[in-house]
């Protein structure tokens, strides 16, 4: 019986492999001593180099920000962001640590507070 294979995604952006995440605890403190923060109202972010050609991520979400519902959202959202924009990332490793409010925010906010600042650097290091 032969199975029908569902079409491959065209764009080949929407999944989030192993490779693409911070997962151990020794890179995000190598990340957090070696990187540069930046911050803006709702996010914490730290930006470190790191010798591989696609950005990674990694995400702090803590206890303070709400029930596990909000905290959950929250890492969705900013991976969706992550899934759409990586391309136009740097290749760093990329911490983001939400504060407090971050919970509240709908996806077109926090790609516009993120966008701003992360996009238009990276837009000012590739003309450099």
């Amino acid at each position: 019986m032969l199975r029908h294979c569902p079409e491959p995604n065209p764009r080949g952006t929407a999944r989030f492999p192993k490779a693409e995440r911070l997962r151990h605890r020794q890179d995000f403190l190598r990340a957090q001593a070696q990187g540069k923060r930046l911050h803006t109202r709702h996010f914490g972010l730290v930006l470190a180099p790191m010798a591989a050609a696609s950005p990674r991520l990694g995400l702090v979400v803590t206890r303070r920000l709400g029930k596990a519902v909000q905290r959950h959202r929250v890492k969705r959202l900013l991976r969706e962001f992550f899934r759409r924009h990586k391309t136009g990332l740097p290749a760093v490793d990329l911490v983001i640590m939400a504060k407090k409010g971050a919970a509240a925010l709908a996806y077109h906010q926090v790609e516009e507070e993120l966008g701003r600042l992360l996009l238009s650097r990276a837009g000012k290091r590739t003309h450099d």
